[in-house]
C-alpha cells in the first residue's frame, strides 16, 4: 500500500512540475515562431507542428541530462 501512495505522490508532482513548464514555455520568446514551425490555417481547422522548437529543446535537453549523468 505504500508503494502506491508514494507513486500517487511522483505522479502528482510531475503533473504539477509538467504545468510549470507549460506556464514558463508560453513566455519565452521565440518557443514556437521558429522558420521551421509550421502552422496550417483552414476554415475551421488549426494545425501547428512545432518541429524545429522540438529539436532544440530535445538537443538542450539531451545536453544538460549527459552533464548530469556522467
Amino acid at each position: 500500500m505504500q508503494f502506491f501512495a508514494r507513486l500517487l505522490i511522483a505522479l502528482g508532482v510531475c503533473v504539477v512540475l509538467v504545468g510549470f513548464l507549460l506556464l514558463a514555455f508560453a513566455h519565452i520568446p521565440l518557443f514556437g515562431k521558429l522558420p521551421g514551425d509550421i502552422h496550417f490555417q483552414f476554415k475551421n481547422v488549426h494545425v501547428f507542428l512545432p518541429l524545429a522548437s522540438c529539436l532544440i529543446l530535445s538537443l538542450v535537453l539531451t545536453i544538460i541530462i549527459n552533464i548530469f549523468l556522467r
